[in-house]
């Protein structure tokens, strides 16, 4: 028989035939786990693990509200000189740490110095005139006293030349007495008359000088106050001339340096105060159950390795867009809806002294909210 016989079109049917006669053996699950059972019992074990953690993590995350949008906030400002002068000694560096009432930058205080002195010398100049004033009221008075004393004694030789007079008239007109003597009686109460009235004059006279006098001391001690307000003021400026932090914190941006004249309201350095706070803009689909007083874990970027803890100390009436320099108009007729952020401040529960921290560093804060 030929065995290079070609293949006819009744071969290849029957070969086709003989290709659908095989039957596939489909796969058995049971022998498998019969055969790897144990490669098979990590899977579930893993599988349910897997299930049961990320259960309990949504069951937990749940009740957490988190935003990289936060950053360290405070409120750091200028130090600046309120009197102008020539800067003496700069006593701080470089982002140095100060307590409150240390002596930041020192003016020239020569000249505030001598204004202070010659404030002195004018409040005392003052106070004299005032002395002064008292002791020529009271050589016054005096003058007023012994006056009175002159109109008594002029009142009762006035009445004593009256009845003189009185019986020297009587007597003449019966002719017992002397028309000579009734003449010289008259006289006589004519001058105490006169004399009883200068009296009463020098003792008004006298009254109205104690009055001037005391006019006169009300406007010293005018000047004496005024003398005093311009002491102070000199003491003011003086005082100024020493600028010292107003509270502890960190000093920044140094500008000041020795020799340099320093202008009224010239910015010398910046300052930083200890206390510092984050201010995290939360979405507002995030705050519905934020209130004042609940945790938050803060985490900061440049310390990843350590958690502060704090608490959530207000939410601001509004969004920030709202109070920026120029507001959101959303009266327009192209209107799209955008999710807005609410700043949150939080507190920091006592703040680290061995880290760096300050104003613009970003955190990511966590605040618990059920």
């Amino acid at each position: 028989m030929d065995q290079h016989k070609p293949a006819t079109d009744d071969d290849k049917l029957h070969d086709d035939d003989g290709d659908e006669e095989q039957e596939v053996q489909p796969l058995r699950i049971g022998p498998f786990i019969r055969d790897h059972w144990i490669l098979v019992s990590v899977a579930a074990v893993v599988l349910i693990a897997a299930l049961i953690v990320g259960t309990m993590w949504w069951l937990n995350a749940r009740h957490y509200e988190w935003t990289d949008d936060a950053f360290i906030d405070a409120r750091q400002f200028a130090v600046s000189s309120k009197v102008p002068g020539y800067v003496s000694d700069v006593k701080v560096t470089d982002n140095q740490k100060v307590a409150a009432g240390d002596l930041l930058v020192q003016i020239d205080d020569r000249d505030y110095r001598a204004s202070l002195n010659q404030a002195d010398a004018q409040l005392a100049e003052a106070k004299a005139a005032v002395v002064s004033d008292d002791a020529q009221i009271a050589a016054q008075q005096a003058q007023v006293a012994a006056a009175e004393e002159q109109q008594r004694e002029s009142e009762a030789a006035l009445v004593f030349a009256k009845q003189e007079n009185e019986r020297a008239q009587k007597l003449v007109k019966t002719a017992v007495g002397t028309v000579q003597r009734a003449e010289q009686t008259k006289s006589q109460l004519l001058q105490a008359q006169a004399t009883d009235s200068r009296a009463k004059a020098s003792v008004e006279a006298a009254k109205r000088q104690v009055t001037a006098l005391q006019a006169q001391k009300a406007s010293a001690l005018a000047s004496v106050k005024a003398a005093e307000a311009n002491r102070a003021l000199a003491a003011l400026n003086l005082s100024y001339t020493s600028i010292r932090a107003a509270q502890s914190g960190r000093v920044v941006q140094l500008s000041a340096a020795k020799g340099e004249y320093a202008q009224a309201g010239e910015n010398l350095m910046m300052f930083v105060p200890s206390h510092i706070w984050v201010t995290a803009n939360f979405k507002e689909t995030q705050i519905t159950d934020m209130r004042p007083g609940q945790p938050v874990s803060i985490e900061v970027d440049a310390y990843p390795d350590r958690k502060l803890k704090g608490h959530v100390d207000s939410l601001q009436s509004g969004s920030g867009t709202a109070f920026s320099l120029l507001p959101a108009e959303n009266a327009t007729g192209n209107f799209v809806k955008v999710v807005q952020r609410i700043p949150v401040k939080i507190e920091i529960d006592d703040p680290p002294t061995d880290l760096t921290l300050g104003p613009g560093m970003s955190v990511v804060p966590e605040v618990k909210v059920r």
